[in-house]
């Protein structure tokens, strides 16, 4: 426990995981965005995997579980087939690309969440829409690790109910971290090599972050709450774009 980078992970998880238990979303964009400032996105990414597999799975438990299978799937499929499939430079082959690609990802990301822009009612395009939002989103998430747009834009504008649209949140980030995982097990090569306790300190950090945020949710203000996070990762996307671009 005297390695610095066992005392990043558990700082970094801890609040990430407590962005996750106020908002039920960021775990990944979070955690990635701040361990690519320290280690290669390809290492970061599968540091996430675990956390945010068990975290989802807890958060898919819901009564419209066959609601959302019949809406999303073509989304599900998309995201599943474009996150392993891509034929697009990934975290492992684009090197400091991938930062640039991360980058901007999160400036757009934390851009969007401030303005807040209306988004059209696509409830009744989810075939066609769903597909390409899914195919979208399954290849940003092979290039970065952060799988949030078009994914979540497209979530909200189908104007689900709130307890609805934590569940779809859950099933379709589950799906996103399922389908990273095997493309990461084809490039173990390809990132800086963890040793397990981090990824148990990652996990149990986690699981404490999204125990705090979950009592702050009934403190926190959600509009204060979410500026502030989105404030962070246009912040964090900035400062990585710079980085890479001065590289």
């Amino acid at each position: 426990m005297n390695n610095p980078l066992f005392w990043l992970i558990g700082a970094v998880f801890v609040a990430a995981g407590a962005v996750k238990g106020v908002s039920g979303m960021g775990l990944p964009t979070f955690a990635i965005a701040l361990l690519g400032q320290a280690m290669p996105p390809a290492t970061a990414a599968t540091l996430v995997l675990l956390p945010s597999l068990l975290t989802n799975i807890m958060q898919c438990i819901g009564p419209h579980a066959r609601t959302l299978v019949r809406r999303l799937w073509p989304l599900w499929l998309g995201v599943a087939g474009a996150t392993v499939g891509s034929p697009l430079p990934d975290l492992g082959t684009a090197g400091n690309d991938a930062r640039i690609t991360m980058g901007a990802v999160l400036m757009v990301y934390g851009a969007w969440g401030l303005a807040r822009p209306a988004l059209p009612d696509l409830a009744r395009h989810t075939r066609v829409l769903g597909g390409l939002a899914g195919v979208l989103s399954g290849a940003l998430t092979a290039a970065t690790g952060v799988f949030v747009m078009p994914l979540v834009p497209y979530l909200q504008s189908l104007r689900l109910e709130k307890d609805a649209f934590i569940q779809a949140l859950g099933l379709s980030f589950l799906v996103a971290t399922l389908a990273l995982a095997v493309r990461l097990g084809h490039m173990a090569s390809s990132g800086v090599p963890v040793p397990a306790i981090g990824h148990v300190i990652a996990l149990a950090a986690a699981c404490l972050g999204l125990w705090i945020g979950a009592h702050w949710r009934q403190r926190l203000p959600a509009p204060m709450f979410q500026r502030a996070l989105y404030s962070v990762f246009l912040g964090l996307g900035a400062l990585m774009l710079a980085r890479a671009l001065a590289a």
